[in-house]
């Protein structure tokens, strides 16, 4: 059985994000790697990519559920928007995880978030332009999991990130 990969972008819209991940470039890379499904959530963006069903590959999407824990236990990989929310509940959920950040919306806390975790060896870190080269030096064994159950180590580092203390 192959591996499979969550993409979240929660909420917002990062059609950007979307439309790299369903590339036919980055699904061959994907494919590549062993990876045989790909699902992806894609918020309130405009682009919806075009499912692909193919042997050995597969690629579906949604826009929202009442909850994606399930599609993030579920995965091998998460590739994800550098939401808190989403990065908190991936890494509380161990799974390997890309955190790719929109440059859109660069001078925002979320790229403080990932690159901070992304230096404390938590996750990888990437925008949607670099995410193939990202994926070709992929090695998810040198990630050190998130420490568990010590929410008020997290507030503190967020309130830390964004200058509130």
């Amino acid at each position: 059985m192959g591996k499979t990969v969550f993409v979240t972008v929660g909420t917002t819209s990062f059609d950007t994000l979307v439309e790299v991940v369903s590339s036919e470039s980055l699904c061959d890379k994907l494919q590549e790697l062993g990876y045989t499904t790909v699902t992806i959530q894609i918020g309130r963006g405009k682009f919806e990519p075009n499912p692909i069903n193919r042997s050995n590959f597969e690629l579906s999407y949604f826009r929202y559920k009442d909850s994606i824990s399930q599609d993030i236990n579920s995965a091998d990989l998460v590739i994800s928007h550098a939401g808190a929310g989403s990065v908190l509940e991936t890494m509380e959920a161990k799974k390997p995880m890309i955190v790719v950040i929109n440059e859109l919306l660069m001078g925002n806390h979320q790229i403080e978030l990932a690159f901070q975790l992304y230096k404390d060896g938590h996750l990888l870190y990437s925008t949607p332009s670099n995410l193939a080269d990202v994926l070709d030096n992929l090695d998810v064994s040198k990630l050190k999991p998130f420490p568990k159950g010590q929410p008020e180590k997290f507030a503190k580092f967020l309130d830390e990130t964004v200058g509130y203390r």
